[in-house]
């Protein structure tokens, strides 16, 4: 009977190093969207900028 309890206390605890696995897959696959949208920012910045740029002169120019 002893050994039963073990084994479900064993099992228990595995399951509950799972959970931390998974926290760090998260905290993992959160870190590199992170990255890639800094990454897109850094990439595609200016771009964005001139087109908003090229949008506000052409309002403040009446649209001609």
């Amino acid at each position: 009977m002893l050994t039963y309890g073990r084994i479900l206390l064993d099992a228990r605890l595995a399951k509950l190093d799972e959970r931390g696995a998974s926290a760090v897959e998260y905290g993992l696959l959160i870190a590199g969207i992170a990255a890639f949208i800094v990454a897109v920012v850094f990439l595609l910045g200016g771009t964005v900028q001139d087109a908003f740029q090229g949008t506000n002169d052409s309002i403040e120019d009446g649209g001609n």
